[in-house]
């Protein structure tokens, strides 16, 4: 084999999320705290008009960090659905890899991270070490600024894959909701289809739909984060116990979407490591049992569940559901299947 070819294949070996976007965002997001400054590029749509915008949708892009894909699956969410023409600020923050920041030759305070250390909410390599739940809180103090906008009722933190990892863990340890309430503004997070959860204990599902505690010699990082709650990131250094986390994270509205046909154990974007995989062996069966999980220790437990029929592991899919425009939108949104069917037959929007 020639020298040429063993590099080729090296290249083409190499995971999807390891190449350089395609696209930043333009919209840049300033992120200021003790810890240092930088900022986070952002693609943004829907209605831009501040002083009219009544709800903001954030959505997290997931492992390729295709902010703009998500972008496009998300307004023709919104396009397919009673939404189509409210009041809807959409804005997707973009998570680089220090690759992105040197093949784009972004602005130098640009932060950027290792491939996928912001799922778990890791500082940023540089240009300082700020944590992508740090940059969330800017995004959501800047949205529940009431001199930015006054018309603001309602904030949507919605992920899929990746995205869905940043949405769940940063529902757990962010103080947002409390912030946002004192404002008179709802915060909803929306978590679809990632690839692990977070455990507040050392229960873990069985084989026979029972939970028992882990194998801690099998396993030794089973039970620390972005698993369970030791050893958290350094934005957590201050946070509560994993007891009053809990308790917080309950009583939060969040909205878990499932994808029927995700059930594929060697999904190549699948976390396949020891922690994982002590929670099933694939994305559907970690996210029933991480509910029933919820369920048996919260018999009251708010939080809604939605399996979505027909859909695998695919962005636009769970979002251009009925139950994914329900969690986007609210409750009242409906879908048009004319115009839905028309988007998904144009589609070329996020999958990962």
């Amino acid at each position: 084999m020639s020298e040429q070819s063993i590099v080729s294949d090296a290249i083409e070996a190499r995971p999807r999320n390891e190449y350089p976007v395609r696209a930043i965002g333009d919209v840049r997001l300033p992120v200021v705290t003790a810890q240092g400054s930088g900022s986070v590029p952002m693609f943004v749509g829907g209605c831009t008009a501040s002083e009219r915008a009544t709800r903001a949708l954030v959505v997290l892009h997931g492992r390729l960090r295709d902010a703009d894909a998500y972008l496009r699956s998300t307004l023709r969410a919104r396009a397919a659905s009673s939404a189509h023409d409210d009041d809807t600020l959409v804005a997707v923050p973009q998570f680089l890899a220090s690759a992105d920041v040197e093949h784009h030759r972004a602005p130098a305070d640009s932060l950027h991270w290792e491939w996928t250390a912001w799922m778990g909410g890791a500082d940023a390599r540089g240009p300082a070490p700020l944590s992508s739940f740090d940059a969330l809180d800017a995004l959501v103090a800047q949205l529940a600024d009431r001199s930015r906008y006054p018309a603001l009722r309602e904030i949507v933190i919605a992920g899929h894959s990746g995205g869905a990892q940043v949405a769940h863990r940063y529902a757990i340890l962010s103080a947002a909701p409390q912030q946002c309430a004192q404002r008179g503004i709802a915060l909803r997070f929306v978590i679809a289809n990632p690839s692990s959860w977070v455990y507040f204990d050392s229960l873990r599902p069985q084989p026979d739909g029972g939970f028992a505690f882990a194998d801690h010699a099998a396993c030794p990082d089973v039970d620390e984060w972005k698993y369970g709650m030791r050893k958290l990131p350094r934005y957590a250094a201050a946070m509560l116990d994993a007891g009053a986390l809990e308790r917080r994270y309950v009583e939060r509205e969040v909205v878990y979407l499932a994808g029927e046909l995700d059930r594929d154990p060697a999904h190549a974007a699948l976390d396949r490591s020891c922690a994982a995989n002590a929670q099933g062996p694939h994305r559907l069966a970690r996210a029933r049992a991480y509910y029933a999980y919820l369920r048996a220790r919260h018999p009251q437990l708010r939080h809604t569940w939605f399996e979505v029929p027909g859909a695998g592991h695919n962005a636009e899919a769970m979002f251009l559901s009925e139950a994914g425009i329900r969690a986007l939108f609210g409750p009242r949104a409906t879908i048009d299947a004319t115009r839905a069917a028309d988007m998904a037959q144009n589609s070329g929007g996020a999958d990962d």
